[in-house]
């Protein structure tokens, strides 16, 4: 009876053990559960927000990292490879520093952070567009300079063509006289005994005694009288002008002679004397004909 007792005691014990150990777990257990889901929740809020803030779906974030890396590194290497022309334009024009600078710090990026990345190919091309600027501007002054230089070559040149036709002028100017200076009989003499060829010959010999002027200046002499009177000192002109160097009006010869009117000499003494005072030689006296149509 009394071992009866105590079996059924142990066994309430046990009982009630189990039932408090079951108890303490399913509350522990409980806990657990619920720490696990409030981490859980505070990740998916998390992810929530960076979707939201940037437009991509949960699932897409995993790869935009990749994305922005690789797009950096495109542009990189493009921004490398435009610089390069630009360096290789510059030689002997503008100092490369500067943009060589950029392209050596650039020149990893392989290696580095895609922020640093995107900052140095963005500070790269604003050294690349200045420098291509500044070799725009060297060319442009070269291609000025050229052409400046063009056209002063061409310039001489015109210039060498005129003497050498005035060098010929005088030649044959030299060539008449000697023809004309033969006997008088021979000779075919305007009024007054000069001809042309011979106005010419005495406008050379005094133009190079009295004012030391050579042939150069002779053979814009020669043109400047042609123009005028063909060296005939008995031309007149409508407007009153008179004699080898067309004065107007022809009495103001008269202060070289009294035979103005009929002394080649005389006039061209007078008419020497008149482009001295006005013009300084005969080109300056035939250039102002050239340009005005008189002098």
């Amino acid at each position: 009876m009394n071992a009866k007792r105590r079996r059924s005691r142990t066994r309430s014990v046990a009982v009630g053990t189990g039932a408090a150990l079951g108890l303490l777990g399913l509350i522990m257990g409980i806990g657990a559960v619920s720490q696990a889901s409030a981490v859980n929740s505070a990740g998916i809020a998390a992810t929530t927000e960076l979707s939201e803030s940037t437009g991509l779906h949960h699932e897409q974030l995993s790869v935009y990292s990749a994305i922005a890396t690789k797009t950096a590194h495109d542009r990189a290497e493009s921004t490398l490879s435009d610089a390069g022309t630009v360096i290789t334009a510059m030689a002997n024009k503008v100092d490369p520093t500067p943009l060589a600078s950029s392209v050596a710090a650039l020149g990893d990026y392989k290696s580095l952070e895609t922020d640093t990345v995107i900052e140095l190919t963005e500070q790269t091309q604003e050294a690349a567009d200045t420098a291509r600027s500044a070799v725009a501007e060297v060319d442009r002054a070269a291609a000025e300079a050229a052409a400046a230089a063009a056209a002063e070559a061409a310039r001489a040149q015109a210039e060498a063509a005129v003497q050498a036709q005035a060098q010929a002028d005088a030649r044959a100017a030299a060539a008449d006289a000697s023809r004309d200076s033969a006997p008088a009989a021979e000779s075919q003499p305007d009024a007054g005994g000069t001809t042309p060829a011979e106005a010419k010959a005495t406008a050379r010999a005094m133009a190079a005694s009295k004012y030391g002027w050579g042939e150069s200046a002779f053979s814009c002499l020669v043109q400047l009288w042609n123009k005028e009177s063909g060296w005939s000192y008995t031309a007149n002109n409508p407007s009153g002008a008179t004699g080898i160097p067309q004065a107007l009006p022809g009495s103001k010869m008269a202060t070289a002679g009294s035979d103005w009117a009929t002394n080649a000499t005389t006039q061209i003494s007078w008419g020497l004397g008149y482009i001295k005072a006005g013009y300084g030689t005969p080109c300056g006296a035939w250039a102002h004909s050239v340009t005005n149509n008189w002098y």
